[in-house]
């Protein structure tokens, strides 16, 4: 009797994936993580391992000039505003008032010391004091230069000369005849000189020029009509002068510093540190104790060679790392501890690090503690251990480099620090580092992590900034923006007004043997519910996109408060939806799938993904 068998059917093969990580741009569709997306965009984390699309963001102020800073004063609900070259206080209602004109037309920075704010703008320094601001020249502190001086000279230096003003001060220790008082310096400012007599009470009365006295400006030398006399007080200075002598190019020292931070003895944040001059790019400069209207003249450092700037700070285990350009033989971060040598501060070095150069000063921000900067081939950090200098900096964007590092002008990226995520813009995009999700990439073995990253498109953040528990950033275009908080509305979803494309694509998908042909036949995605959301699928076939399926109802449900006819949903289940899709994706080596959303103020979510399909043959081509 005649016998036959039912040939056997090829195996089913099933694909899940249920956790979501990044981007990767770095390395082939092929040989992506399943978990992560060589092609996304506009999508980020929701909670560690889901992704959800980007919330956008709206215009909330327009000034007449593109944003180069927004500064803060603690404790005060006004801020500032420098746009283009003019400088504004804005209240949280009502019209911005114009402070001052003139300011360089680049990016400002600005520090607070008790209820002042100091700020830069690589032109001059500024002092906002609540009200009004002014050049610091005309509120900087007068050093009391020496004590304890003869007529004729000597005494004791007490105090160095201020950059930032020309004023300065000397006393001396009067005889009984003496009417010649010679100051340190000649070359006097007409500036009128201030002299002052001790009295018998103690108190300093005030002499006139002209009257009481008279200055050689160009020798340096005061004479008083009738001698001053000796001190009513034994051993205590009874005349004191104030002149002022401008050197030439003091000031600039400080007006033209671009970059900076706060740091001092022990690690204190009491001293405001300053680079960035580009005619002295290898000095940095640091202001008096808890007074950033003196800059004394011999507080400075030189630190490497002039043919390498330094670039910004961070603070590492009570250090100060300065960051240069790059060009010093791969010892570009230098670490100086603050102490006190005789009474007096020091920054001595007391480390070199080996690494990538810095090149963008606004880069720099603080991610889960972890110092953060920007190099010629990426984000890069330095942890607490590279002070022992068992390690260098270390790369911490692998999976955005490949694109990141073809962005033009990169010295111009900007960083905020905003909810456990580094944004990174670089003026039309931002790379977004997530400090709550990192993995060992092994293309990265000098790397102890790599940050999970997004991509956020269509971004035209020049400054960002975070204000009221809110990331903001200004426009080159002088638009004020502030991004929406709320995840759950669908008003979050629009760039002022723009459609959100959020896209999340699979990698090349190769089954189990990459040379047998592949037939994908069901596809099933689980959606995070909302209001109103959709998705579109689509394969990649043979480098040719085609879309699968379109659906715009099964992960919707109703919600009172978000009532719309044109979205309305009969469903009360908030749970996330399975969307299941039938597919005759034929005979290919591989395949790659995308989910995607670009409606208008629509969530987008997603929970899982799971394909079905079989392998049978070879791959013939």
């Amino acid at each position: 009797m005649a016998q036959f068998s039912i040939p056997a059917q090829p195996s089913r093969s099933i694909l899940k994936i249920d956790t979501f990580l990044g981007v990767d741009y770095t390395n082939s569709p092929s040989n992506v993580d399943k978990r992560r997306t060589p092609g996304g965009e506009n999508m980020i984390r929701d909670v560690p391992g889901k992704v959800r699309k980007c919330m956008g963001y709206e215009t909330v102020r327009r000034f007449g000039a593109r944003i180069n800073g927004v500064h803060f004063r603690t404790g005060s609900e006004e801020y500032l505003v420098h746009a283009g070259t003019e400088l504004y206080l804005v209240p949280e209602e009502g019209e911005p008032r114009l402070l001052r004109s003139g300011l360089a037309d680049a990016r400002s920075r600005a520090w607070q010391f008790a209820e002042k704010l100091c700020l830069i703008d690589g032109n001059e320094m500024l002092v906002f004091d609540g009200e009004s601001v002014s050049p610091v020249s005309e509120s900087a502190y007068t050093p009391l230069f020496s004590i304890a001086r003869a007529p004729g000279g000597g005494g004791t230096q007490y105090e160095d000369l201020n950059l930032v003003q020309p004023a300065f001060t000397e006393r001396f220790l009067g005889t009984a005849e003496a009417t010649q008082y010679h100051l340190s310096f000649g070359g006097l400012d007409a500036t009128p000189v201030r002299a002052q007599k001790l009295s018998s009470a103690g108190v300093w009365t005030d002499l006139a020029e002209g009257t009481d006295f008279t200055v050689d400006r160009e020798s340096g030398v005061v004479t008083f009509v009738k001698a001053p006399g000796v001190s009513p007080v034994e051993g205590e200075d009874n005349v004191s002068i104030t002149a002022c002598r401008t050197v030439e190019g003091y000031a600039g020292r400080v007006g033209r510093c671009t970059a900076g931070a706060l740091y001092g003895v022990n690690g204190a944040a009491d001293r405001l540190f300053l680079t960035g001059d580009p005619e002295l790019p290898n000095y940095d400069r640091y202001s008096g104790q808890n007074d950033p209207t003196y800059w004394p003249d011999t507080a400075y450092a030189v630190l490497g060679t002039q043919a390498s700037a330094i670039v910004g700070y961070t603070i590492i285990s009570g250090y100060l790392a300065a960051h240069k350009d790059g060009m010093e033989d791969g010892r570009n971060i230098i670490l100086r501890e603050g102490v006190l040598t005789d009474g007096k501060p020091a920054f001595p070095v007391v480390n070199t690090l080996q690494g990538e150069g810095a090149i963008a000063p606004h880069s720099f921000g603080y991610l889960c503690n972890e110092p953060l900067f920007l190099t010629r081939l990426g984000v890069y950090a330095v942890t607490p251990q590279d002070v022992t200098g068992e390690k260098y900096a270390q790369s911490r964007s692998f999976y955005v480099n490949e694109r990141l590092t073809r962005e033009e002008r990169l010295e111009d990226a900007a960083a905020a620090v905003y909810r456990d995520m580094y944004w990174l813009c670089t003026g039309d995009a931002a790379y977004i580092l997530d400090g709550l999700q990192y993995a060992a990439a092994k293309d990265a073995p000098y790397s102890s992590r790599q940050y999970e990253c997004f991509y956020r498109a269509n971004l035209p953040a020049r400054v960002p900034f975070v204000k009221d528990g809110a990331l903001w950033f200004g426009a080159s275009d002088g638009r004020l923006c502030r991004f929406y908080t709320d995840p759950d509305s669908t008003v979050s979803y629009q760039d002022d007004g723009e459609a959100i494309r959020a896209v999340w694509d699979t990698p090349d998908l190769s089954g189990n043997l990459f040379y047998k042909k592949k037939t994908f036949r069901h596809f099933a995605a689980r959606l995070a519910s909302a209001v109103a959301t959709g998705v579109r699928i689509s394969a990649q076939k043979r480098g040719i996109w085609s879309v699968l399926k379109e659906d715009s109802t099964s992960a919707r449900h109703f919600d009172w408060q978000y009532w719309d006819w044109q979205r309305f949903s009969w469903s009360n289940d908030e749970t996330p939806h399975t969307l299941s899709v039938k597919v005759r994706v034929k005979k290919v080596d591989k395949a790659r799938f995308r989910l995607e959303n670009d409606a208008l103020c629509e969530p987008f979510g997603l929970e899982e993904l799971a394909l079905e399909y079989v392998e049978n043959g070879n791959y013939k081509g």
